[in-house]
């Protein structure tokens, strides 16, 4: 076995050995290539910075933290960041020039700090074709850098739409808005918005001091085309009103919040507005910088053990918006498809095609890859994502602070997610869940903790033979409605033999006011749910979805409540054996067993 050590003290024209090591995983990594048979890379403490992308193929190689497996064991950081310094202090704001850095997150001390907001677009505020009118001056330092957030419009959604430009009408007696021109002199000299603010129904005059609206596209365009619906007898096109509005200076009031000023290219200012006991000299701060921290492609027997993944961004919503539909899919164009829900009453429209929010460490078509007791933090899009490939294992992993899932698992076959710890994530993207798998064969979730989640906990979208067993979900459905602790949608598989088994998985405190904390979902089929316990739920579980179960067993289960249509179990669904016990500590007590063997098998 070849060996060669990493620390960021060291140096690349170094041999690698421990006592003198490389400075870079790059010119570790590249050694580890060269190497005949097996070779470990040990990484020491600190924080070894990626300038780019960390490539890994081939194979037949361990990247590990010093002494990992001891009690002496080091903890290095693998970091796509870069630390903010030169901070000048104005009127109590840390104020920094930063280049041409872009970035949608930041880190200051051990805390994450959100970008500035107000609660809503405010005023008076009207539809139209191409943004909104509001019948007040917003005084926005720099509009193109501002983002609208769109929070529930589909119950399971929340969009981002970036603005073009918001511009003040001028006072009709200097030939401003009495004539349908919309220009005004901004902070940048003179801008223009679209002439045509006629509202969706409304009048479409624009007064003087009123401000227009103009949404970047194509995202806004798409946005209208996606979001249609019809619900007990209301009808509703496009995103609506912003329920957020983020990053700009004119926000930036709450200790702990940020802004990225890019209105001068090359030139982007950060502003931060610290919070009791920060200081510019002593606060570290840092930006993430890469989107991808490390790729492993086409490779085989791969392990990394016991390092922290940290700081990555993405940054495509701020150029393209973000166009959520459901779990990690987002919508790019396309084809819309409209769904009945109810024969007219209710439809729905959907993207025929998602793309996948990306993860910041990738594993694709690879063959036995390790993840294990690693940690996954300040990350800007999902942890880890694994595509096709088969013999894949992420194991007693942490995964925290991060803007969407922890793992994502699409494709692949044999693949092994078990006791990880995953907990407050879909930071950014609240629909995200926490650990998501579809489009594979033999897949298993087990013995996890997933906790303090805006949506889901656990989603297998179209599969065979997956088995969701044993797993703890606690605070599910923190942000958004219409989902699960445990969701699953679509067909399971082709018979009995490949189906889907949920077993002995707890499930605890599903939040929103409309959920069904087990939850089988559009047209799943072959599936097997059985021995599981439900506390605390809106629902505890639902029989009659559309298009409707076929081929989905509900046995033994223990809850406080009956699903919804237990009473009147549709063809489609076996409803044997199920035990429903309202008071608390009577199920807490009837459940000890299954409660006992559900979660992480070693806490930490």
């Amino acid at each position: 076995m070849t060996e060669f050590h990493v620390d960021p003290q060291g140096d690349d024209s170094w041999p690698g050995t421990e006592h003198r090591p490389y400075a870079t995983l790059a010119r570790a990594a590249r050694a580890a290539r060269e190497a005949a048979g097996a070779v470990v890379v040990h990484l020491r403490a600190g924080t070894h910075v990626l300038e780019e992308t960390l490539e890994i193929t081939g194979g037949n190689v361990v990247f590990q933290a010093y002494d990992h497996g001891t009690p002496g064991r080091e903890r290095p950081v693998v970091s796509g960041g870069r630390r903010v310094t030169g901070w000048r202090v104005l009127d109590g704001v840390w104020v920094a020039d930063v280049g041409d850095l872009d970035t949608r997150q930041l880190h200051v001390g051990d805390r994450r700090a959100e970008r500035a907001s107000i609660g809503a677009l405010p005023g008076t505020v009207t539809g139209t074709e191409t943004g909104y009118v509001t019948d007040v001056t917003l005084g926005w330092h720099n509009p193109a850098d501002v983002e609208f957030v769109y929070r529930g419009v589909y119950p399971w959604t929340e969009a981002r739409c970036p603005v073009a430009s918001a511009v003040t009408a001028r006072d009709a007696a200097d030939g401003g808005a009495g004539d349908g021109d919309a220009s005004a002199e901004g902070d940048d000299g003179d801008a223009s918005a679209d002439s045509d603010a006629s509202a969706d129904g409304g009048s479409g005059a624009v007064v003087p001091g009123s401000t227009v609206v103009t949404m970047a596209q194509p995202a806004f365009a798409r946005a209208r085309d996606l979001y249609n619906y019809s619900y007990g007898g209301h009808s509703s096109r496009g995103p609506g009103l912003p329920t957020r509005v983020e990053n700009d200076t004119a926000f930036l009031t709450e200790p702990g919040t940020f802004v990225l000023d890019r209105s001068r290219p090359g030139h982007h200012v950060l502003r931060y507005l610290p919070r009791p006991g920060e200081h510019p000299e002593r606060t570290p701060v840092i930006a993430p910088v890469l989107e991808t921290l490390l790729r492993v492609t086409g490779a085989a027997g791969v392990t990394f053990k016991g390092l922290v993944f940290a700081d990555a961004t993405w940054l495509r919503p701020s150029a393209d918006g973000f166009l959520h539909y459901h779990g990690g899919g987002y919508y790019e164009g396309g084809p819309v498809d409209k769904v009945t829900i109810v024969e007219g009453e209710a439809w729905v429209t959907v993207p025929r095609e998602s793309a996948l929010i990306p993860a910041c460490v990738r594993v694709d078509d690879s063959t036995g890859v390790r993840v294990e007791d690693c940690r996954f933090t300040r990350l800007g899009a999902t942890g880890l994502g694994l595509t096709g490939g088969a013999d894949l294992t992420v194991r007693d992993c942490d995964f925290d602070t991060l803007a969407a899932s922890a793992v994502t698992v699409t494709g692949g076959r044999a693949v092994l997610v078990e006791g990880n710890r995953v907990q407050h994530v879909g930071l950014d993207y609240s629909g995200s869940p926490g650990i998501a798998v579809g489009g594979t064969r033999d897949c298993t979730v087990t013995r996890n903790h997933v906790s303090d989640v805006p949506h889901c906990g656990i989603v297998a979208g179209p599969a065979h033979g997956t088995r969701i067993v044993g797993n703890l979900v606690t605070g599910s459905m923190g942000v958004l409605a219409d989902g699960g602790g445990v969701y699953l949608s679509g067909p399971q598989g082709d018979g009995p033999d490949d189906g889907a088994l949920i077993s002995g998985n707890v499930i605890k405190d599903t939040r929103t006011p409309y959920n069904f904390a087990l939850y089988t979902d559009y047209g799943a089929r072959w599936v097997t749910v059985e021995r599981n316990v439900v506390m605390r739920a809106d629902n505890t579980a639902v029989l009659q979805v559309t298009p409707p179960l076929e081929n989905v067993v509900y046995r033994g289960n223990f809850w406080d409540a009956d699903p919804v249509g237990a009473k009147d179990v549709p063809a489609g669904v076996t409803y044997e054996d199920n035990t429903t016990i309202p008071e608390a500590s009577a199920l807490d007590a009837a459940t000890r067993d299954i409660q006992a063997q559900a979660g992480l098998a070693r806490p930490r």
